[in-house]
């Protein structure tokens, strides 16, 4: 048995169907009575009228949110709460409702309510990144943490069947790298697998019916169980290099954690048999990397970075940058290898381990 540490992050989570009746419930629960809504305008046309969703409380709606939370979003947010004065946040989307809703966290400490639309994982997370000048930093602190999360499958019904897969990946994503994370443990590898399993099982399931509440279910489950793994340990390379191209070519950020994962988990393959070998169970697959690459072939998913908008001339900037202040990995990070890994995610070659 390995030596370990664990620590449960304090938060409280909801999860079912029709679930989003709760919001007024729990913004009693965190002493909320003026709450800054994040929420896009498609979000409101599908959820009505968001006063009476909050029960009254509500101070007013910010809809900018930006995936990869832009400083200047964040401040543009900012001057919204100076003026409007929530006593708390409620955000009302996927990655990028959250991530705003952390960065004004940060800086407010005011007490937030998420109710996730996507499978993105962060709400569940101490930890934000934020991007200015094609950089993206993270960094974590208890501020940062959500108080509460509603999970409503409701929610997830509308977002398109694509997205839908191409976020179970991001997810999926996070439970496979919390395997090998240095601070991983006996409690969060077994959320890991059964996060792996039930995503694998369920994304095929919501590409076909994106309407069955049973298989988007499974998926919102799968993508919670990631999410903790995220919110428990560190994260090492394939993390890492997301940020570091999705950052630095405003590329989209779902897609990134699809194309990356297969090339990610191969070149970690031989530093980490072990832990990757309990995701190739949960995929039912000879090995992770190449039931991950098949699964997003079967499944349609982009298999290179220059579908979804990389430069070819950009993959040595970044190697370099994705080397610089590295990520904790169990393989070393040497840059010429990043490099191979990058053109290889970048041709959309079969992942290989070397």
């Amino acid at each position: 048995m390995q030596d370990f540490t664990y620590s449960a992050n304090a938060m409280r989570v909801v999860f079912g169907v029709g679930t989003v009746c709760k919001v007024p419930d729990e913004l009693s629960r965190l002493g909320i009575s003026r709450a800054l809504v994040l929420a896009t305008p498609r979000q409101q046309a599908e959820l009505g009228d968001i006063a009476a969703l909050t029960g009254t409380r509500m101070a007013g709606v910010f809809g900018g949110a930006v995936v990869h939370t832009p400083l200047a979003v964040t401040e543009r947010a900012m001057q919204a709460v100076r003026e409007l004065k929530p006593d708390g946040i409620v955000a009302i989307g996927a990655g990028a409702a959250t991530g705003l809703s952390k960065a004004i966290a940060l800086r407010t400490d005011l007490p937030q309510l998420i109710l996730p639309t996507s499978y993105a994982g962060s709400e569940m997370t101490p930890v934000l990144g934020e991007t200015s000048d094609g950089v993206k930093t993270t960094q974590s602190s208890p501020r940062i943490l959500p108080e509460a999360v509603i999970y409503d499958v409701n929610l997830t019904l509308s977002m398109p069947p694509r997205f839908s897969v191409l976020s179970g990946f991001n997810a999926m994503a996070h439970a496979i790298e919390a395997l090998y994370a240095r601070d991983s443990n006996p409690v969060i590898s077994l959320l890991a697998q059964e996060a792996i399993a039930r995503l694998a099982a369920a994304l095929p399931e919501v590409s076909a019916r994106p309407k069955d509440v049973g298989a988007r279910s499974d998926a919102l489950y799968g993508a919670w169980l990631s999410g903790i793994c995220l919110g428990s340990v560190g994260m090492a390379l394939h993390h890492k290099l997301c940020h570091t191209v999705g950052a630095l070519f405003d590329l989209p950020h779902a897609e990134t954690h699809a194309v990356l994962l297969p090339h990610t988990i191969a070149y970690n393959t031989p530093a980490a048999s072990d832990a990757l070998g309990r995701a190739a169970s949960a995929l039912r697959a000879s090995d992770a990397a190449s039931g991950v690459f098949e699964l997003e072939r079967r499944l349609g998913m982009p298999l290179s970075l220059a579908e979804i908008g990389m430069p070819e001339g950009g993959i040595g900037r970044a190697a370099e940058l994705a080397v610089k202040n590295p990520y904790w990995n169990p393989r070393t990070i040497e840059q010429e290898e990043i490099r191979n890994l990058l053109r290889r995610a970048w041709s959309g070659e079969r992942p290989l381990s070397n």
